[in-house]
């Protein structure tokens, strides 16, 4: 089973899953796991070729769907679940396969579309850092500057560095291979009847407008929000709108 980072205490409501993105881990949603938590219980995981799960042969949206519902059926066998970006994408494959599972969905930044932008480059900074010259996480920063020059990236992907071992806590290798499938998202004839809301950053492109109509074939109970001053990393850029934002989402009536 994944991996996973749990906060708070089981009670009335269901739990809800935060699924990262790629190149993410359950540890950087550890304040916004931790402040939801204080009216659920709020279980973050750690995707497959990510953090401490399993390194694995593939990276399909299917298997990473049904390593959700493996999670999900160790905690009662039904949640919430908030997906960013790549996580996202598995959180919809999850709820239009297995909707029993889920009750409300919450997609940041993500359509069920397939986006030509690739993220090898990241893939390719990040292998070619000299990790016998790391002792300390802002060594690779140092290295990764060379071609990623926002520090805040810079951060992000040094989180999944262990530094002691010198080696990356992502399967890059993997992650390159099954890029055309990241990128992508699967035929799938279900559809999510539930509460689900595609929370966008408003600076981003990531869910169009022309998406729409494939988005309510597939979610025909779907609403539209947008965070001020945010792109694609809104939860970082913009954590406590972010959080007031899935609140709301959580605490509407059905």
């Amino acid at each position: 089973m994944l991996n996973t980072i749990l906060h708070g205490t089981p009670g009335a409501e269901p739990p809800l899953l935060i699924v990262h993105g790629l190149f993410g881990s359950a540890r950087n949603w550890g304040v916004i796991a931790k402040r939801l938590s204080d009216e659920r219980q709020v279980i973050a995981v750690d995707q497959r070729n990510h953090g401490e799960s399993a390194w694995t042969e593939t990276h399909s949206y299917p298997d990473m769907a049904a390593d959700l519902a493996e999670v999900i059926d160790a905690h009662g066998g039904r949640a919430d679940v908030l997906g960013h970006s790549m996580g996202g994408k598995a959180a919809m494959v999850l709820a239009l396969t297995r909707p029993e599972m889920v009750g409300r969905l919450i997609l940041a930044d993500i359509a069920p579309v397939t986006y030509e932008h690739s993220q090898m480059q990241y893939v390719d900074a990040m292998r070619a850092v000299d990790l016998s010259r790391v002792e300390k996480r802002s060594d690779a920063s140092e290295q990764l500057a060379r071609t990623v020059p926002d520090p805040t990236l810079q951060a992000f992907f040094t989180q999944s560095l262990d530094v002691k071992e010198k080696r990356w806590k992502l399967n890059l290798d993997l992650l390159a291979r099954e890029m055309p499938k990241i990128l992508s998202f699967p035929e799938i004839d279900g559809r999510f009847d539930g509460p689900t809301l595609f929370l966008s950053g408003a600076e981003s492109d990531y869910v169009k407008r022309e998406y729409r109509e494939r988005i309510l074939t597939l979610f025909p109970a779907a609403r539209f929000a947008k965070i001020p001053g945010a792109g694609h990393w809104l939860h970082a850029e913009k954590p406590r709108e972010f959080e007031a934002a899935v609140r709301a989402c959580l605490a509407a009536e059905r």
